[in-house]
């Protein structure tokens, strides 16, 4: 149960952190705002990795934990039960926040939830297909670096973390970037509107793109005919 709990703490704390960065930033209004809700939401993978990543691998994404039940790092039981709280500490981040926000006005104009939504002149497509391919390299990212042979052990958390800021600069201004389920699905509840109409794209482009990169992780990842 501890790593459930940990589960739902970690993305709770992901949810709060990014999504209120993206909120007090006003995100996408000028560059130092995509920036800066890039790093929040890779330092608070980080700071959760080197947290709870002892107790429960630090998944805190539906995707992530998709991608490791694919490549056979978790079972199907634990797999449900980790997307369960996952969604769950999300839903807890965001009432944080919505009760925050409800005391405080940001200035500008933009979401005060940090929910996801197609940014302008971007079709259903584009934003579908920016979600595939984003969330297949950070879960490609994942799966490699935590890898117990070829992984970077100790600096997993490190590479991760850096990686969703690189995702983030690349995509904020696509979609929002969410490449993780649970993180769209509880701000889009409280924002509503295009959030909510356009959910779907949130959920089926970071589960397409983390079974991509399982398959990716196969291939280059299997030591089937290496030398020894």
């Amino acid at each position: 149960m501890k790593k459930y709990l940990a589960e739902m703490v970690g993305t709770a704390v992901l949810v709060l952190m990014g999504c209120g960065t993206a909120a007090a930033l006003n995100c996408g209004s000028d560059t130092a705002s995509v920036v800066g809700t890039a790093m929040a939401f890779g330092l608070a993978v980080v700071a959760m990795a080197y947290t709870i990543g002892g107790i429960s691998g630090c998944h805190i994404n539906p995707a992530i934990t998709l991608g490791c039940l694919l490549t056979k790092r978790i079972g199907v039981k634990d797999a449900c039960m980790y997307m369960v709280f996952q969604v769950i500490g999300a839903f807890i981040g965001s009432a944080i926040l919505a009760l925050i926000t409800h005391e405080v006005t940001f200035s500008g104009d933009g979401t005060e939830t940090g929910a996801n939504a197609l940014q302008a002149n971007v079709s259903t497509m584009g934003g579908l297909i920016a979600e595939i391919v984003f969330t297949c390299v950070f879960v490609l990212v994942v799966l490699g670096t935590t890898d117990s042979k070829k992984g970077a052990g100790n600096f997993a958390g490190l590479a991760i973390g850096l990686s969703l800021i690189l995702v983030h600069l690349a995509c904020i201004n696509i979609t929002g970037t969410s490449v993780n389920p649970a993180r769209s699905i509880a701000p889009a509840v409280f924002e509503g509107g295009n959030a909510l109409s356009q959910i779907w794209i949130f959920i089926v482009g970071p589960f397409v793109g983390a079974a991509i990169a399982a398959g990716i992780w196969k291939v280059i990842g299997c030591e089937c005919g290496e030398n020894k």
